[in-house]
């Protein structure tokens, strides 16, 4: 006998007159504007504009959104191509069904078009970025658990996931517990986006590193939650198809981390802008 466990809610959706407010897009938007916040705070304690962030977001937040969805549905097209399924439900994002890689690919794309509009080196940004990316993925999973979807294996562990008898899987529909692997990831993200701060504030690194640590950190422990999901998943030589881009990105992330540094500190290095004037910073700073 179970005697504690994690209840789901008892709904993720609330109703102001014929308008439904979405738990799930809530947690999203939480995400983004916390991701936003912080990474305002660092650009600008690095001698940056922080109107640079809002600019830049404006392009990448939509790009992203767009991106997180195209991977999912292309990934899982069954779910909505095929006998007895409705296409048009593609578009409906708030029922849940984001691709983190799709999200960052096209978000990127999204960013650089907003980097090359403000004049900013891409990989200053992203090294800026990176805790809030982080951070913003933490907060954002809480949208699965307002959806009951996304879970684990069966569990009997203490902190298990009641999970409703609509939304368990066909096959187990009598097992009631299972890992919240949305808390498992929420937490690894969030511990990823101190590890950043800390590093940064502890380690010079040159430009780009920082992000990708936070790339290598985040597939790291995406890979341990792929390995305890039951959700619907394609696969490709025995693992999820998610499995096999966490590796991509892990390696793409390993070669920036090795590539050679530069000599040349204005090509390389990152704790502040090399491309904003010596004058614009101030002298009083002292710590170039």
């Amino acid at each position: 006998m179970v005697l504690a466990y994690l209840p789901s809610p008892s709904q993720g959706v609330w109703w102001l007159g014929p308008f439904p407010v979405r738990a799930y897009a809530l947690c999203i938007l939480a995400g983004i504007m916390a991701a936003i916040w912080l990474t305002r705070r660092r650009w600008a304690a690095r001698g940056g504009d922080p109107e640079d962030i809002l600019d830049i977001a404006l392009w990448a937040v939509p790009f992203g959104v767009a991106g997180g969805r195209i991977y999912h549905v292309i990934t899982d097209p069954e779910l909505y191509f095929g006998p007895g399924r409705d296409p048009i439900h593609a578009l409906y994002i708030w029922d849940g069904g984001l691709g983190i890689w799709g999200a960052v690919v096209l978000g990127g794309v999204g960013a650089w078009i907003g980097c090359r509009r403000r004049g900013i080196n891409v990989w200053d940004l992203g090294d800026a970025v990176a805790p809030g990316l982080a951070l913003a993925q933490g907060i954002g999973r809480w949208g699965n658990y307002f959806n009951q979807e996304l879970f684990g294996d069966p569990s009997g562990l203490p902190w298990a996931l009641h999970i409703d008898e609509a939304h368990r899987p066909a096959d187990t529909t009598s097992i009631a517990l299972y890992h919240p692997t949305f808390l498992y990831e929420s937490l690894w993200d969030i511990g990823v986006a101190l590890l950043l701060l800390w590093i940064d504030k502890h380690r010079k690194l040159s430009r780009g590193r920082l992000c990708a640590i936070y790339v290598a950190a985040y597939t790291l422990g995406r890979a341990g939650v792929e390995a305890l999901r039951v959700d619907h998943a394609n696969h490709l030589f025995g693992l999820r198809l998610n499995d096999w881009t966490s590796l991509i990105v892990f390696i793409a992330a390993l070669v920036v981390l090795l590539r050679p540094s530069s000599s040349r500190r204005g090509q390389d290095a990152s704790p502040t802008l090399e491309t904003v004037p010596a004058e614009i910073l101030g002298e009083a700073n002292g710590d170039r």
